[in-house]
């Protein structure tokens, strides 16, 4: 595209028609641009995938930009208490497992030192 010519902005009427006539009369999508001036080499192709998927009405729908993802969503607040429980038990747990680890290890030590 040359510098200067914005993006042609087409009517969700006019994608419809240029669907339809181009599966009615059996065009490519190579001879629809050309027939209706469309510019784009994907263009005509995103139309029908659209048209086929969500129906005329899929043509719509304004498409152009990034995604909005904004906030995750909030977990409702039984869920959040219940992840907050279980996160303090789980510590609980790895903190109760390592104590065991070091007495295990000290009852080691001293075995060996009567050994010796």
């Amino acid at each position: 595209m040359t510098k200067g010519i914005g993006n042609k902005r087409y009517t969700p009427e006019f994608k419809k028609i240029v669907v339809e006539t181009m599966r009615e009369e059996g065009l490519s999508y190579k001879e629809t641009r050309l027939r209706f001036d469309i510019a784009g080499e994907d263009r005509v192709r995103n139309w029908e995938r659209i048209y086929l998927e969500e129906g005329p009405e899929g043509l719509a729908v304004e498409r152009r930009g990034r995604k909005i993802t904004g906030r995750p969503r909030k977990l409702p607040q039984s869920t959040e208490e219940d992840l907050i429980a279980e996160n303090q038990r789980l510590r609980a747990e790895v903190a109760y497992l390592k104590n065991l680890q070091a007495l295990v290890l000290e009852r080691e030590r001293r075995q060996q030192k009567k050994r010796w």
